[in-house]
């Protein structure tokens, strides 16, 4: 039976459908991905035979929902076999099914694998209203509420990662688990180069990988560069509206680390790997407000911002360390808050100032201007990402509210980002303001995970208590 989903614009999504089924006829498609992006922004999903298609189009996909449940090593982290469940959802006790829907304007042809539709999907409960906890619904929440208030969101993107030779894959038993054994590798360039033109003819091949990919996914690349640290890779993207830059994060990650896989590379987005002379990857998201005229509502010709533009870094600025849960939502980024790297570790702002959290790009007069946020990790799920960002800037629209001066100080002056995941975790879950926009909630489900995950770092022997106890107790 074909269920009834809360989605925008239905008639133009019937017509959606059948250009898909008539491209994926074109295309000699045999089978097609429905991936969805978990809470870490990982995709997820199956792969079925392309006569299912139009099934699945029209009434959806079952995934089991204990999915939404886990942690990073794949662990599920609520007590789904008790009567309660662990959460105050009942169409998810028990482990029950939910229902992935393909949104029809997404479908892709994978490059590396021709033969392969893809397709990303919203979730919903059985009975087709929408999961609480699908972070692509939440974002999409958040933009009709930035539409509401006359502006459409536009965002550019700007992700670092690494990009090593796979030597070893570890597939030995011993090497699986929760989480399995790391990769064995080792560099594609050496040194610190930045933007040196023979590194990047030594990156030639693993450039042409990722150029060809993204051509065939129609991904707006604008530049691959080389980046400050040994085998470090900046890819920026031409800016996109509403929904469209996260859509592209999840894919862009996706497919990057698949193809060059099959090249025999691997690629990470964590942000600072435990590898000698590997330097940390940031995510800088660029941010501006489109007015109903199809103005840039940051620009004025007299003054760095506009009125609006004030408010939004206010917005940002007040609500950093609350955001901090979905910029950096991983134990490992907060170890890229050092001082004099090119990284923040200050809530603070200034004028085209790269030390700063918050650099604002352009000025009086420049129809270009935008807000860059330089405290993302490239691991970040980009749906909560965006939504934090595009809330909290609203809000600060919204209550008039103005920003302290400038810095010149980035690295003395400011309050400091939280230090810990730990010190993130207990903003987030003290936030009024995510409580009022996201829900109680979702707020309390993303924080037991988190809680998880963090239960599991402190429960492990780490090298360095090794190196600090070992010999002198």
């Amino acid at each position: 039976m074909t269920l009834q989903f809360e989605v925008p614009d239905p008639e133009a999504r019937r017509d959606r459908v059948e250009q898909v089924l008539a491209r994926a006829a074109e295309a000699g498609i045999e089978t097609v991905r429905l991936s969805f992006a978990d809470q870490h922004g990982l995709l997820r999903g199956k792969t079925l035979p392309v006569d299912g298609l139009r099934a699945a189009l029209d009434g959806g996909c079952p995934m089991t929902s204990t999915l939404l449940l886990k942690d990073t090593s794949h662990r599920t982290v609520f007590p789904v076999w008790t009567k309660e469940g662990g959460y105050d959802l009942p169409g998810l006790k028990g482990a029950g099914d939910i229902v992935m829907l393909p949104d029809p304007a997404t479908f892709q042809v994978l490059p590396w694998a021709p033969t392969t539709g893809w397709l990303l999907c919203d979730l919903f409960l059985k009975d087709g209203t929408p999961l609480p906890f699908c972070t692509r619904s939440l974002l999409r929440r958040v933009l009709a509420d930035m539409a509401a208030a006359g502006f459409t969101y536009r965002t550019g993107l700007e992700l670092e990662f690494t990009v090593l030779k796979l030597d070893d894959p570890k597939l030995a038993h011993a090497d699986a688990g929760h989480p399995p054994a790391p990769f064995g590798t080792s560099l594609t360039t050496r040194g610190y180069q930045y933007l040196t033109e023979s590194r990047a003819d030594e990156l030639d091949p693993v450039f042409e990988i990722i150029r060809r990919t993204c051509a065939g996914l129609n991904l707006p690349l604008r530049s691959l560069e080389v980046e400050f640290g040994p085998s470090q890779v900046e890819a920026t993207f031409h800016p996109q509206d509403g929904m469209a830059t996260a859509d592209a994060t999840v894919l862009f990650r996706s497919a990057v680390k698949q193809a060059l896989r099959r090249e025999g590379y691997h690629a990470t987005f964590m942000c600072r790997p435990a590898l000698p002379e590997i330097f940390s990857n940031g995510w800088h998201v660029h941010q501006s407000l489109i007015a109903a005229d199809g103005s840039n509502a940051f620009a004025v010709p007299d003054a760095p911002l506009s009125p609006a533009g004030y408010g939004f870094v206010a917005g940002l600025l007040e609500r950093a360390a609350e955001s901090c849960l979905m910029t950096t939502p991983t134990i490992n980024g907060y170890k890229r808050y050092r001082p004099f790297v090119l990284a923040p570790d200050r809530i603070l702002w200034g004028l085209d100032n790269k030390g700063a959290m918050l650099r604002v790009v352009g000025g009086a007069g420049d129809a270009a201007t935008r807000i860059e946020n330089r405290a993302p990790e490239p691991a970040a799920n980009p749906y909560l990402c965006l939504a934090a960002q595009a809330a909290s800037g609203l809000d600060g629209i919204r209550r008039g509210a103005m920003p302290p001066p400038p810095t010149e100080e980035p690295y003395a002056d400011g309050e400091l980002l939280p230090r810990t995941i730990l010190q993130a975790i207990d903003a987030f879950a003290a936030s009024d303001f995510y409580r009022g926009t996201f829900g109680d909630a979702f707020v309390d489900y993303l924080t037991v995970i988190k809680k998880a995950e963090v239960s599991r770092f402190f429960a492990e022997v780490t090298d360095w208590e090794q190196r600090e106890y070992f010999e002198i107790y």
